[in-house]
């Protein structure tokens, strides 16, 4: 820079407006730069686990030390400014804002015999702590996959003590089924169902009258008419 400098020294206006420049050029990119290298922003709605070399950092027990809170849990960086270490220390961003996956359609049997076609959705998000984050991304292969298992079998048990030929209400089942599995998904997935909704077939009108309409085939009078032809 000092050559620079001296090619300008006969000119000391032209000089001056270099250094600026060179200044101004300093500001605004080379300092955004470190700012960017040595410091990791987490924004709203999602989580970062802290990782050294490309693996997360799990806390472990402190030599001569027992009982020290959070090991076996991956360090986890909440919203906001936090330092970094290029090449040492890094992080992965985790989306945590609440999410939806669709269940397959199935029939599914009442305590009185009556079935029921039911289309269900379950909303879900991570949970943001060290041993929630560690099984949700290094425990389940597939999170998804896995929670849908155990909120389908919740769905399948809640519906078996159900009487009459009708499905209750959206905010009933959908309590029932998160106090049967919310706490089972949480702990084999790492993540927080938040609502379980029926949705499609079992809620339209064309198929509860379909329904009506199967049912009084198995009235008494069109049973025996059925026996007489036989």
């Amino acid at each position: 820079m000092d050559a620079i400098f001296s090619m300008f020294s006969s000119g000391g206006a032209m000089g001056g407006l270099v250094k600026t420049g060179t200044a101004v050029l300093t500001v605004l990119l080379v300092v955004p730069a470190m700012l960017k290298l040595f410091f990791v922003t987490v924004d709203e709605g999602w989580a970062a686990i802290r990782t050294r070399n490309g693996k997360p950092i799990i806390r472990r027990a402190r030599l001569g030390k027992t009982g020290t809170p959070g090991v076996g849990e991956v360090v986890v960086l909440t919203p906001g400014s936090h330092g970094a270490f290029p090449l040492f220390y890094w992080y992965k961003l985790i989306d945590v804002r609440c999410r939806a996956t669709d269940l397959p359609a199935r029939h599914l049997t009442a305590a009185s015999g009556h079935q029921h076609l039911v289309h269900a959705s379950f909303e879900w998000r991570p949970v943001v702590s060290g041993r929630d984050l560690r099984v949700f991304e290094l425990d389940v292969v597939n999170v998804t996959e896995r929670a849908a298992n155990i909120i389908s079998a919740a769905l399948r048990d809640a519906v078996r003590s159900l009487e009459g030929a009708e499905l209750p209400r959206n905010d009933e089942l959908s309590t029932q089924v998160l106090a049967l599995c919310g706490e089972k998904v949480r702990a084999a997935c790492g993540v927080e169902v938040v609502d379980v909704l029926i949705t499609g077939d079992a809620l339209t009108d064309g198929y509860l009258l379909s329904q009506a309409i199967r049912g009084t085939d198995n009235a008494p009078e069109v049973v025996a008419a059925l026996h007489a032809l036989n």
